[in-house]
């Protein structure tokens, strides 16, 4: 099951990624009521109720893997709270029960200050890593609304190509099959990402003794 990475986190340059929790639900039902987001990401607005229900199933769920998205400075340096300094979030989908080497991945970067500045890019390569380390994944695709230029444009960057385009959703779809030198270009890619424990990072030290 997906609780694989339940106490995983992932700490880069700009961003750092860590679980979804509960307490990450109210922020994120916040950016949910946005119609940008709605309409790029191709939600639903949920209540809030609905949103911690979400919340669970990503968490128990065997065939997702979700991380919220985190501003690595004002986390790790200035010590603030998840809730005060998360971006987005991350997915990985594993969508079809025959082949559990091909994963979806989906990136949102919530808070548009933090769009054009490297944040999606860093976190979507975090977890492409993640995914081919820990997951076994071996070739990604990527949905993307046709609108949505700045998104297609970064998967492009990261090698994927355009293999489809639904007119009916007006969606592309873009994929990446991860070759010896594809995956050496991505661990060389996130060699700075540190993999630690959410739970010792968020306790007081002495807490856990």
């Amino acid at each position: 099951a997906m609780k694989i990475n339940q106490n995983t986190v992932l700490q880069g340059k700009r961003v750092t990624l860590v679980p979804y929790t509960s307490a990450h639900v109210p922020r994120y039902h916040e950016w949910m009521q946005s119609e940008e987001l709605q309409r790029l990401t191709a939600s639903e607005p949920l209540s809030l109720e609905q949103e911690y229900e979400m919340q669970r199933s990503w968490r128990d769920d065997a065939d997702k893997c979700t991380f919220i998205v985190l501003d690595t400075e004002r986390w790790s340096v200035q010590a603030c709270a998840d809730e005060d300094c998360m971006v987005g979030d991350v997915n990985l989908f594993l969508t079809d029960t025959e082949d559990l080497t091909l994963g979806e991945i989906e990136i949102m970067i919530a808070e548009p200050s933090y769009r054009g500045r490297g944040f999606g890019k860093e976190a979507t390569l975090m977890m492409m890593s993640y995914g081919v380390r820990n997951l076994g994944i071996t070739k990604f695709e990527a949905k993307i609304g046709q609108e949505n230029e700045a998104s297609i444009c970064m998967f492009k960057k990261l090698h994927f190509k355009e293999v489809a385009v639904n007119s009916v959703f007006q969606e592309v779809t873009l994929r990446l099959d991860v070759s010896d030198q594809e995956r050496q270009w991505l661990l060389e890619q996130t060699n700075h990402m540190e993999e630690k424990s959410y739970v010792e990072l968020k306790l007081p030290a002495g807490v856990l003794e």
